[in-house]
């Protein structure tokens, strides 16, 4: 008796210990920042104005945990403060709030309610990495995640077909064994097959094999084919050549000039917009080279020569330098698309820039990092959809979500809705 309750009270100690310590490691991990999951969230929301090692709009972020523990005691409630809302911060008279605000000639910081405390930790993950000595540019061929997804489908379906040629070939093996010793019953003489015959020979005069060999022969011909044709219309990592040179590195990202100066009709437009020229000359009147120690001997580590490209804008708007005016001779600049969608497929950047607040790196990736402009993502429907499926949309102080997100909010019993939920899978939302 002694024994059995003994047992039972060590059972239950141990119970309650490996719960315990299952409790403090779950609690332990959802305090960690994920690095990978916080370099999304930071070309998402922050590398619009931030860069990691320089100033832009923004301040460098690089390590800024740390500094701002070390240098002015300040802790990470105080940093999600400051994310969440830097204007309620500043209007409260916090003392380093104003600091930067009024450093920064009195710009106060996108306000990110969105972002939870897990999110902002792996940003913060992210930006605690040690800066790498050669920072390996996105690939053309598209973003991690769309490489990830497709790798993991190719495996998928290699093994599915692994799988259906293993069983078919089973299957096949005990027909014949079958059929063998139905033939043995029945007296049935089975004619051996000529061992003297060549490989090929034997191979051809066996059905069995050919069948099998043409199964797998049609079931890779028709996975390739498959791929293939997945790839028709996907223009991902396409990266034309431009008659006029434009760095996005050094204008939106060195310079921290905003998308939506240059792309002004992204606001209130179906379209982005092409630039016109005269918005690079409210500029370029006054930029009119390089400096000499930027651009050695004309050619940059770019294989591009800054000073000549101006020279090609200022032909085209028929600008005379020396003369400090325009001579009225201009010049068609034959700009190369870049992302085009379907004239099927209805996409409205108003809706999504104005209204719904997606930054521009959503879709078009590190713009801010690229030499030469190239299409970051797919632009498939499929990577439409799971982007409507997954972003929550930002209904505070939206009044164009108001009244709709009191009604589906009680539909799906949710807080916080998202695009797919209010609408964005429908057949006619993008197809008319």
């Amino acid at each position: 008796m002694i024994q059995v309750i003994y047992r039972k009270l060590t059972a239950n100690f141990l119970n309650l210990g490996l719960v315990f310590l299952l409790t403090i490691s779950t609690s332990l991990t959802a305090q960690e920042g994920d690095p990978a999951k916080g370099k999304t969230l930071y070309n998402t929301n922050c590398a619009s104005c931030h860069q990691l090692d320089k100033k832009m709009t923004g301040p460098a972020l690089r390590n800024v945990e740390t500094r701002l523990a070390e240098e002015h005691g300040l802790d990470r409630e105080w940093l999600n403060k400051w994310i969440r809302n830097s204007a309620g911060l500043i209007k409260s008279g916090d003392a380093y709030a104003n600091q930067i605000f009024n450093e920064y000639n009195g710009t106060a910081m996108t306000a990110f309610p969105q972002l939870s405390d897990q999110d902002i930790s792996d940003i913060l993950a992210y930006t605690a990495e040690p800066p790498k000595e050669t920072e390996t540019p996105v690939a053309a061929s598209g973003s991690e995640t769309s490489q990830s997804e497709d790798g993991v489908s190719n495996k998928l379906i290699l093994g599915a077909l692994a799988i259906l040629f293993a069983l078919l070939a089973m299957a096949l093996i005990l027909v014949r064994k079958t059929l063998n010793r139905f033939a043995e019953a029945k007296g049935v003489d089975i004619v051996q097959e000529d061992k003297s015959l060549p490989i090929w020979k034997a191979f051809v005069q066996n059905q069995f094999l050919v069948l099998v060999f043409s199964i797998f022969l049609l079931l890779a011909s028709a996975y390739f084919v498959y791929g293939y044709m997945m790839q028709v219309g996907v223009d991902q990592g396409y990266e034309p050549v431009q008659p006029i040179h434009y760095s996005h590195r050094i204008h939106a990202g060195d310079n921290g000039i905003d998308c939506k100066y240059c792309h002004s009709s992204a606001r209130v437009s179906k379209h982005s917009g092409i630039p016109s020229l005269n918005i690079c000359m409210n500029c370029h009147k006054s930029i009119y080279e390089v400096a000499p120690e930027t651009q050695a001997e004309g050619i940059n580590e770019y294989g591009v020569d800054y000073n000549a490209e101006i020279k090609k804008l200022y032909a085209a708007v028929g600008w005379d330098d020396a003369e400090q005016k325009y001579t009225g001779e201009t010049q068609p600049v034959k700009w190369v698309r870049i992302h085009n969608l379907p004239d099927f497929a209805y996409f409205n950047h108003s809706q999504h820039v104005t209204v719904a607040g997606v930054q521009c790196q959503t879709c078009h990736g590190p713009v801010e990092e690229m030499e030469v402009m190239y299409q970051y993502s797919s632009l498939t429907m499929g990577w439409c959809i799971d982007c409507h499926r997954k972003t929550e949309v930002n209904v505070k102080d939206n009044a164009y979500y108001t009244k709709i997100h009191e009604q589906l909010s009680k539909k799906y019993g949710v807080d916080k809705l998202t695009a797919a939920q209010m609408g964005g899978l429908e057949c006619g939302k993008c197809h008319y």
